[in-house]
């Protein structure tokens, strides 16, 4: 049995095969099984799988076709068939570094269980042109959290961990529900389930993952890696694990991005305070709610949650400022 089960969802990524394949098949550490599960690919990705089938003599690779559509369900065919003892994700056009398996591993088995490995992540694309500024700066963000180990303190803001760059113990997969909730972005969902059954994340210092950007990548193009799915999944998860009924839940902007997320607290039936330190909006009207002025409301020392629907980083490093640092385990950035 390999120690070691790496889940590949493929649609489409037939020029990007080689290297990914390579890169699993050059690894320091090999014992391995790699799942591939075609998701309805119409160009050349099966004949490129069945290619390194049949080239790895070691028969550690195994390809499938989709039990359903969607990455969500390729990743689930993918799960149901994995034996190893440690689970571990791919994305089919990215490349692992030559010894990240061997990282993780090592790493978890210093550890034990209740953690997740993650390393740095770096973003390239074939044209050897600089990434786009959104990319380089997520990625950035990213490895500052990665390399304090901090990854869950931000992860109202976005997906904290990347998700083909994680290692867990089974028993701690299983824990966290694997892929069985049908919900997108599942690499988000997935990690607020990771925190929510106590996994601490413990990191690897050096770039372990490379990230292939291009125009037809899936968090480009898909539907369901929209900007209204991640503002869901951050209610519902406040919802459940982090909302205090007891105490008053102010939120901050009026913005898009506040708009967002004060729809989803009306849908869930959620009494907010709202607030803004735009003039043009003070007293405004939106959705039925009075829009009330940041500094009126923050003079008394009330006891409340605030959810920061702000995404400039100047005014966001203001709003710490403003807050109570007594309040500061009460503030949630939600971008």
């Amino acid at each position: 049995m390999s120690t070691v089960s790496i889940l590949m969802p493929v649609k489409n990524t037939a020029k990007y095969l080689d290297a990914c394949l390579s890169s699993i098949l050059d690894q320091t550490y090999q014992d391995w099984e790699l799942i591939a599960v075609d998701d309805h690919s119409t160009d050349k990705s099966i004949a490129k799988l069945e290619q390194y089938k049949y080239k790895d003599t070691q028969n550690r690779i195994t390809v499938l076709p989709n039990d359903g559509k969607g990455i969500i369900s390729a990743l689930r065919t993918a799960y149901a068939q994995a034996k190893g003892d440690y689970i571990t994700r791919m994305d089919s056009d990215d490349i692992m570094t030559p010894n990240k398996i061997q990282l993780f591993i090592e790493r978890l088995r210093e550890k034990g269980p209740k953690h997740i490995v993650t390393g740095l992540v770096e973003y390239f694309n074939d044209k050897g042109s600089t990434v786009g500024e959104g990319y380089r700066k997520y990625a950035a963000w990213l490895n500052n959290l990665t390399k304090s180990e901090s990854n869950f303190l931000s992860i109202y803001k976005e997906c904290p961990i990347a998700s083909p760059n994680w290692m867990v113990h089974r028993q701690d997969f299983e824990l966290s529900k694997a892929f069985l909730p049908d919900v997108y972005p599942e690499d988000y969902d997935l990690c607020f389930r990771f925190r929510g059954a106590g996994l601490k994340v413990t990191s690897i210092d050096e770039v372990t993952h490379k990230w292939r950007d291009y125009p037809l990548r899936t968090s480009r193009v898909d539907e369901n890696y929209k900007d209204n799915r991640f503002t869901t999944i951050k209610i519902n998860y406040f919802l459940q694990s982090d909302y205090e009924a007891s105490k008053q839940l102010v939120l901050w902007g009026a913005g898009p991005k506040g708009k967002s997320i004060a729809k989803e607290l009306i849908s869930n039936d959620i009494t907010f305070r709202w607030i803004t330190d735009n003039v043009n909006k003070i007293s405004r009207d939106i959705y039925g709610i009075i829009l009330e002025d940041a500094n009126q409301v923050l003079s008394p020392d009330h006891n409340s949650q605030y959810i920061i629907g702000i995404s400039q980083r100047g005014v966001q490093e203001e709003i710490k400022g403003r807050l109570n640092t007594s309040k500061q385990k009460d503030v949630f950035f939600f971008c």
